[in-house]
């Protein structure tokens, strides 16, 4: 992402911003066990650079206390179980706290019964996916996690080859344990960016690479502001992020939280995949961290510094900033202020 002149930032070190994040959510009636979780995934977005996941959410989040969105005291219910799968009620409070609980309670079926699938209902934004894959990889499974969206209402993505936004960006992720503290960890949207990448970019007054995002007329743009101006994001890969972003879909709906009429579906759907269940983990582990390994032994391309694994970017960037602190860009900075004041708090930024 292009930019001229770069915008001030205040460099903030990580605790002091989730605590920060933990008190504004306590003030808006978050119980604080419940603070502390989101606060902790949101500020470990930041860490691992995933900026778009992280604080600057938190207005937003604020907001949808405030109309009822987002019930901030509700705590996830099993609603039916077996001895592989979890259906689990997020009962719409925070999302990244059922995600997480969830996570966990499948590492602990996984690891009895090989494998446990789960479906959420009510669940709203859960965040970075990758959190909870590294969570099952580190636990020695492998995670996967689905969350999709199609919808009959504005969606942000394009179907590939329309002008009307169906779909959101619609995530996947997966986990796979290596045996260190750098897991596999892919977690992408099946648009070309995720919608907070924009908001990132528009924090910055940055414009976009090309290929991103088209206009309401369906014309090519870099302009973060004719996204948010009835814009749309495009697919990655043409047809094949298309179909990988309609699979996300189908897997939420095994929630059952649709509506055919009108053609909606959302939902999330996490697997957690005992290793131990198929192969001894110290085995797998090497083997696993033996192939990344070669991988990254590659001669780089003459316009690269180096060959990286998905996971790699995000351990280095989370040792920088835990040593250096976080890049809050000001107008987020600013935002977080506001929050506070109006919650009759103040914050230590």
């Amino acid at each position: 992402m292009s930019q001229t002149d770069p915008l001030p930032v205040h460099r903030i070190p990580a605790r002091q911003l989730q605590q920060a994040t933990t008190d504004l959510l306590i003030a808006a009636g978050t119980p604080e066990t419940i603070a502390q979780v989101v606060s902790k995934i949101l500020v470990g977005a930041n860490l691992t650079g995933h900026d778009s996941h992280g604080v600057l959410r938190v207005p937003t989040y604020l907001k949808q206390i405030q109309s009822g969105d987002i019930q901030p005291a509700a705590k996830p219910e099993i609603r039916r179980e077996t001895e592989n799968t979890l259906f689990i009620d997020g009962q719409n409070g925070f999302g990244h706290f059922t995600a997480h609980k969830a996570m966990a309670l499948a590492i602990d079926k996984a690891k009895e019964g090989a494998l446990c699938n789960v479906s959420f209902l009510r669940t709203g934004h859960i965040g970075r996916l990758g959190d909870y894959a590294e969570q099952a990889a580190h636990a020695g499974c492998i995670g996967l996690i689905y969350y999709g969206i199609g919808t009959s209402g504005r969606g942000g993505t394009v179907p590939y080859g329309g002008m009307d936004g169906r779909l959101s960006t619609n995530p996947m992720a997966a986990g796979v344990p290596t045996g260190d503290d750098t897991p596999f960890v892919l977690d992408m949207a099946t648009s070309m960016v995720a919608e907070g990448k924009l908001q990132v970019a528009r924090s910055k007054e940055q414009d976009l690479p090309e290929g991103y995002i088209v206009n309401k007329e369906g014309q090519p743009t870099v302009k973060t502001a004719d996204f948010y101006d009835g814009g749309y994001l495009l697919p990655f890969g043409g047809h094949k992020g298309y179909g990988l972003s309609l699979l996300t879909c189908l897997l939420g709906a095994l929630s059952g939280e649709t509506n055919g009429d009108e053609g909606l579906v959302r939902g999330t759907y996490m697997q957690v995949i005992n290793v131990e269940a198929f192969t001894p983990l110290a085995d797998y582990q090497r083997t696993a961290r033996t192939l990344l390994d070669w991988m990254k032994a590659t001669q780089p391309a003459p316009t690269m510094d180096e060959v990286l694994v998905p996971g790699d970017p995000e351990q280095h960037t989370r040792t920088q900033r835990l040593a250096e602190g976080i890049d809050v860009p000001l107008i987020i900075y600013e935002q977080l202020h506001e929050c506070a004041k109006q919650l009759q708090i103040s914050i230590d930024l």
